[in-house]
């Protein structure tokens, strides 16, 4: 009798256990769902609702806390208030450089950790925040990616940058000019606009009449397109365009195939670029809602899925998920990721960026540091149909 009554004891301790494990870790996630950058934003929710759904099936149950910063700072500030207060174990998001940035402040003050999927401002984590983690390659990294490939291809001597004057816009732009600078190249052009214009023809006029051989163009997608149309209008041909991600890097901009052939953009992912399940997540994402994952999306699905492991692995506790980020390594569809301290910035995954063009309506892997690439560039631009 007492074996029994021992044995039934066990049995409830480990199922006590097993529900213990089992419990849900809260997870906050800040994005643009809403506002001019949602087209993106929905990419990176995609990105995430897959992560949740993995996690589920090694047995972590995300309760996910959504909330919308509209892609305003101040709006995301307020954002992560809220989530601390509500007991989340670490957050993801948000995805403009201006929104994460902000965060990182409230980060730092509640505490929080806070993992950035794909937010590319220099400064984000230049700052000595201890509880601010990247995923993706900061801006410096766009801008050496895109001329490393240009120089690989040819010998272009001068080029002219075109940008939004928003956090993300003028950090790219300015490691641009830095590198462009290192690199010998002559800068003909400096052009700043304000986002969501309906008109860029007089300020691409000027950009013409200094017949750069390398256009630079920072935008996000309505702008990326609205540039590119009006370029073709104006007949601005240099020897190549390059995009610096974010709305190149869209099945928005893909389907412009007028005005996206041979353009290059640089990305944080591709499907074809090595790292274990990429082929296989492309196809799932695929089939599951209709139309192919940015990097956005593959970014937010590895922050995801690191933070939930994390979570779980810390049982919710705040203090313990930072120290598991600060010390651990993950491999998945981005590859091997470590957050390390390097050349001013701290917590920072140093991630190899490769080199999209698009060619007969899609995007091909035409440059990756270290790897062959299946597909060969179109260089010089071929000029407008």
């Amino acid at each position: 009798m007492r074996n029994k009554v021992l044995l039934l004891l066990f049995t409830l301790v480990v199922a006590l256990s097993s529900l213990a494990l089992a419990a849900p870790v809260k997870i906050g996630f800040i994005n643009s769902i809403t506002g001019p950058e949602a087209p993106i934003g929905e990419n990176l929710t995609n990105g995430v609702t897959m992560a949740v759904e993995d996690l589920k099936k090694k047995g972590i149950d995300v309760q996910l806390m959504k909330e919308d910063d509209t892609g305003k700072p101040q709006i995301s500030m307020s954002a992560m208030e809220k989530l601390a207060q509500d007991g989340v174990a670490g957050v993801v998001g948000p995805y403009t450089s201006a929104c994460a940035n902000a965060v990182a402040q409230q980060a730092m003050k509640y505490k929080v950790p806070q993992l950035v999927p794909a937010a590319a401002k220099e400064d984000i984590t230049r700052q000595g925040f201890t509880w601010v983690y990247r995923l993706n390659a900061p801006a410096h990294n766009y801008a050496q990616a895109l001329m490393d490939a240009a120089f690989n291809l040819g010998q272009p001597k001068s080029i002219a940058f075109i940008y939004e004057s928003t956090d993300f816009g003028t950090s790219v732009s300015a490691a641009g000019k830095d590198y462009a600078a290192k690199k010998g190249l002559k800068i003909v052009a400096d052009e700043a606009y304000q986002k969501g214009s309906p008109d860029y023809r007089s300020t691409l006029a000027k950009i013409k009449a200094q017949n750069p051989d390398l256009v630079f163009m920072v935008s996000y997608v309505a702008d990326a397109i609205l540039l590119m149309r009006q370029s073709r209008e104006m007949g601005l041909a240099p020897q190549a365009f390059l995009g610096g991600g974010a709305g190149f890097d869209t099945a928005q901009f893909e389907s412009e195939k007028d005005i996206s052939n041979a353009v290059f953009s640089v990305t944080q992912w591709t499907p074809d670029m090595g790292t274990p399940g990429a082929p296989e997540f492309y196809e799932r994402y695929n089939k599951q809602f209709g139309k192919k994952p940015t990097y956005h999306a593959a970014c937010a699905y590895q922050a995801m899925m690191i933070m939930g492991e994390t979570a779980a692995k810390a049982g919710g506790d705040r203090e313990k998920v930072s120290q598991i980020l600060d010390t651990g390594t993950w491999t998945g569809i981005m590859g091997e990721v470590k957050f390390e301290d390097y050349e001013g910035f701290t917590n920072q995954n140093k991630h190899m960026m490769p080199v999209i063009q698009y060619q007969n309506g899609k995007a091909e892997t035409v440059f990756c540091p270290g790897k062959v690439c299946k597909v060969k560039p179109i260089y010089p631009f071929p000029g407008w149909k």
